[in-house]
């Protein structure tokens, strides 16, 4: 019994490992939405963070297209942050549920 908790905490550890790996290359790659025929352009990374907001002056019709850029930043920053917050708690919960046997 003890050689299969033994390989059970290696495969927990590789899996752990392999996770943070995934998360270190998603925070390096980005992709890029668009909207309004690319009037409105939104970069971000794979671990959902947004990098960059740009909108075409045109579109916004005389208004001041940097004060938009940083409000529409702040605002879906503050969403991914709640996004990523009620993630959490959810996986909190699931986990919290897993029953490991007894150790020793």
């Amino acid at each position: 019994m003890g050689m299969d908790m033994q390989r059970l905490m290696k495969q927990a550890q590789k899996m752990q490992q392999q996770a943070k790996e995934v998360q270190r290359s998603l925070a390096k790659e980005t992709v890029e939405g668009s909207a309004g025929g690319g009037a409105v352009r939104v970069v971000a990374t794979g671990s959902q963070e947004i990098r960059s907001v740009h909108i075409d002056p045109e579109a916004v019709s005389g208004a001041d297209s940097e004060m938009l850029e940083d409000l529409v930043l702040a605002a879906v920053n503050d969403a991914l942050t709640k996004s990523k917050a009620l993630a959490q708690e959810a996986l909190a919960r699931v986990t919290g549920q897993l029953q490991m046997p007894p150790l020793g």
